[in-house]
């Protein structure tokens, strides 16, 4: 049985990014409370969570110290220490979710496609790499382009880096510095995602949204994709199938590659508009949190990953992941050449749209391409997701954070 009294239960969250802020702003509701451990003081969750202690990711002092006020862990950065965690659970008794299993699989990107491959989740073909050599052996075999990974230390597109050609594979090696995987280059005709929910004894998944990068970071997600009934089918088996494979509760970010024979070599990817094909699933990554690809739901569903991470960590009932509306949602990035405090200039037009919402996340610095905010726009009257994703950015474009 599910009691709420006041102060209400305590989710003690490795992080304090933008993640851990909008987390926090969803569990307020439910009558829970946060509390992030981040080495920056006053991050930018600080101001909506109940408390922060400013520690490290891998402090262990400072992980205990959180244990001792929280009823469960859980982290919204990879960067968190397995073995740390682990070690903490096991002496505070405070559980962890998803556990640090599941966070020592996803560490290491080889690891992670070794054991979904095992499961038989689909993957493109992937190999270790010690060298160049190793990397222009992968060309040989599997074409080029190929994407060198690196294994450990990269997220949200970090560490990721295409190689054209054998005579990129020196540089790009350089580049990863550390233990490196490549993957065969997928002619992918969109990239989606599926945001999944693992709860006590059951599962949720939110509607598929299709993911638009540029230079290996996320820019824009639409939602409903657009991909055939059938494709929508096999991405939420791809998902069951991931989630069986992932150790504790929490929300999932899992993104994929919608393939297509029509798609030719010729189609830049750049175009950047979503189009109604057939294709096929493989497995791009997964992330053991909230993602980017999720924030859609705050405003386009029945409710939010962040709410649903809170429920799933907690251990309690799942809510409805229904759409709302068809919904776009664009990155706010810095748009600046170098590093300077962050003051995003010309909001009015984002403010004064209907069905527009401003997320802005509180970091004191812009940096070039650093995630600043971001803006949904959810459907008014019968707006296709095209009408939709134009609208989203121009109002992306209305606004800067440089002086000219």
């Amino acid at each position: 049985m599910t009691t709420l009294q006041t102060p209400g239960p305590t989710i003690g969250v490795v992080g304090g990014g933008q993640l851990g802020r909008m987390l926090a702003e969803a569990a307020s509701p439910l009558g829970v409370e946060v509390i992030v451990l981040d080495p920056t003081a006053d991050c930018p969750a600080a101001p909506v969570a109940r408390d922060q202690i400013v520690a490290g990711f891998t402090d262990e002092a400072g992980i205990r110290e959180l244990a001792a006020r929280a009823d469960v862990l859980t982290f919204e950065i990879e960067l968190a220490d397995q073995d740390v965690l682990e070690r903490v659970s096991e002496d505070s008794g405070t559980p962890v979710h998803p556990k640090p299993e599941t966070l020592e699989t996803i560490h290491d990107k080889l690891v992670q496609k070794q054991e979904l491959e095992s499961a038989g989740v689909p993957v493109p073909p992937f190999r270790a790499v010690e060298d160049a050599d190793d990397i222009r052996a992968a060309i040989d075999d599997y074409g080029a382009p190929v994407m060198l990974k690196a294994r450990t230390g990269g997220y949200d597109g970090r560490g990721n880096v295409p190689v054209e050609s054998a005579d990129e594979a020196e540089d790009a090696f350089e580049s990863v510095a550390g233990p490196a995987m490549v993957e065969a280059f997928v002619e992918f005709e969109r990239e989606i995602s599926v945001i999944a929910v693992k709860g006590d004894d059951e599962i949720a998944t939110f509607p598929i949204g299709e993911n638009i990068h540029e230079d290996e970071i996320l820019r824009e997600t639409v939602v409903p994709a657009g991909s055939a009934d059938a494709v929508e089918e096999r991405a939420r088996e791809v998902a069951a199938d991931v989630l069986e494979v992932m150790e504790g509760r929490g929300v999932y970010g899992i993104e994929l590659f919608e393939t297509s024979e029509a798609r030719s070599a010729s189609e830049d990817s750049s175009e950047r508009n979503p189009r109604e094909r057939d294709g096929e699933i493989l497995l791009n990554e997964i992330a053991p949190r909230p993602h980017n690809s999720g924030h859609w739901t705050i405003e386009g569903a029945q409710s939010s990953q962040f709410e649903q991470h809170a429920r799933a960590v907690l251990g309690w009932p799942l809510a409805a992941t229904e759409l709302r509306s068809p919904t776009v949602s664009v990155n706010l990035l810095g748009d600046v050449e170098e590093s300077q405090p962050a003051a995003l200039q010309n909001v009015e037009q984002i403010l004064e749209t209907p069905g527009a919402n401003l997320h802005w996340y509180g970091k004191r610095e812009a940096r070039p391409l650093r995630k600043m905010g971001h803006v949904t726009l959810s459907g008014r009257d019968e707006e296709t997701t095209a009408e939709l994703l134009t609208a989203a950015r121009e109002l992306e474009e209305s606004v800067t954070f440089t002086s000219e």
